[in-house]
């Protein structure tokens, strides 16, 4: 055992999290947390880890989250990498969010499906040139045999699109995931964190429950 990595811990002293902090939608207890991450200036706190599955062995990503509406948390890629062929194969995924800053982690369990086309390009429209063209050339996922050959495509594709808007390509858009569970977690001292789940309900409707740490 390396000592030095088992050595490394940190004790938890923020801050609790009771029952009754919480709003009744997971969704809106996820806005009010995610406010006090902008708020307290915390860097990518949007990053997310995403989690699929493909013939039972997992793969994790972390990728960045661009919309939080009522009905779920929605994120941007391209539709033929690896992601995007496992969630075709298994639409069922897992996100985390982890905010060491103020000791917390959220954890999203759910369905996911494509965004619509016009939610895609109105997204794409807005990103910056670079990251346009970028979606244009990197075929993501796949073996290429150097540096050189993706800045290469770069290069062509910029002379390409010079002097008029870059169109979204038909492999790049949004997902969304629709959550049905999700868990928030506060840490505290002596590892015996908080923590409380959210499950949705037949009717809809979301149970709140506290699990043990």
């Amino acid at each position: 055992m390396d000592h030095n990595i088992a050595n490394l811990r940190h004790d938890y002293q923020l801050r609790g999290l009771l029952e009754s902090d919480l709003d009744p939608d997971p969704l809106k207890q996820f806005r009010l947390w995610f406010d006090e991450v902008l708020a307290a200036g915390i860097t990518e706190a949007n990053a997310m880890l995403l989690s699929t599955a493909s013939e039972g062995r997992p793969t994790g990503r972390i990728v960045l989250l661009k919309d939080l509406g009522e009905n779920g948390f929605s994120f941007f890629t391209n539709y033929d990498s690896k992601k995007g062929r496992e969630i075709e194969g298994n639409p069922q995924v897992a996100l985390t969010f982890f905010w060491k800053e103020l000791e917390r982690q959220v954890r999203i369990e759910g369905r996911i499906a494509k965004t619509s086309d016009a939610e895609s390009s109105e997204y794409f429209a807005v990103r910056p040139r670079g990251s346009q063209i970028g979606a244009w050339a990197s075929a993501q996922s796949e073996t290429i045999p150097d540096r050189a050959f993706l800045e290469a495509k770069t290069d062509e594709l910029t002379a390409r699109f010079e002097g008029q808007p870059v169109p979204r390509p038909e492999h790049w858009g949004g997902y969304r995931v629709v959550p049905d569970y999700v868990e928030f977690w506060q840490g505290r001292p002596s590892r015996l964190h908080d923590r409380l789940a959210y499950t949705k309900k037949a009717d809809g409707a979301w149970k709140i429950e506290r699990l043990s740490p």
